[in-house]
């Protein structure tokens, strides 16, 4: 298999047939399931160590994706006339890393919680622990990265990826922009989508509810009556 190859199919088709797969996998779930639609928390069954790892991995990721969608999708125009390639790489590396390592510590603390407590574990699913593990691994790699940006401080490889991450958004990849990135960020990218794939048959369906809350302030009056 040559590499043009693998780098067409796991970059190139791959990121699509995730993203439509959590789409369409979504809306039948939403359709056809709507009772199954929830995090599944455990949180009345041991509440303390819920509440602190739960927040602070909860903070940390949504910091996470944020920079993400910042970082990668931001328009060279929009961003060169304030800073350069390689201070937007090192603002996303302090900002990105600093907010991983707070995310990895609160679904550490889930997870042990999770592994170590007899009566959450005997409740939860095969799924929910691969989820937890899933999550933790995307972590790891992403924080992995951050050793290497430091060898290639120029900028020129986050802007590459920037490129390749915008490609795929307008429906241009160009997937041999991959080729000579290390494994460990390919890695990561492709474990990206993964998660993007499992989400409609896990409880990571619970993230669209969280997106609709943005949508909570602008929800009709409710009427309540005396009786």
């Amino acid at each position: 298999m040559s590499q043009h190859f693998t780098n067409s199919l796991f970059f190139g088709i791959y990121p699509y047939i995730c993203l439509v797969i959590w789409l369409l996998g979504s809306l039948i779930r939403f359709d056809r399931e709507q009772y199954t639609w929830k995090s599944d928390s455990s949180q009345l069954l041991r509440r303390r160590q819920l509440r602190l790892g739960s927040n602070l991995f909860h903070v940390g990721v949504l910091i996470v994706i944020a920079g993400h969608f910042v970082g990668f999708l931001a328009p060279h125009w929009l961003v060169s006339p304030f800073i350069n390639a390689s201070q937007h790489q090192m603002i996303a590396m302090v900002a990105g890393g600093s907010a991983g390592i707070v995310a990895i510590i609160g679904l550490s603390m889930l997870l042990y919680r999770r592994l170590a407590d007899p009566r959450i574990r005997i409740n939860s699913a095969h799924a929910d622990i691969l989820v937890l593990f899933v999550l933790w691994m995307q972590l790891a790699l992403g924080l992995a990265t951050i050793p290497l940006s430091f060898s290639h401080m120029d900028g020129l490889m986050f802007e590459s990826l920037s490129d390749y991450v915008k490609g795929l958004v307008t429906f241009q990849p160009v997937a041999d922009l991959m080729q000579p990135v290390p494994l460990v960020y390919k890695v990561h990218i492709v474990l990206g989508f993964t998660i993007f794939l499992i989400s409609p048959f896990t409880r990571l369906v619970h993230i669209w509810s969280g997106m609709a809350t943005l949508a909570y302030p602008f929800r009709p009056a409710q009427i309540v009556r005396k009786r």
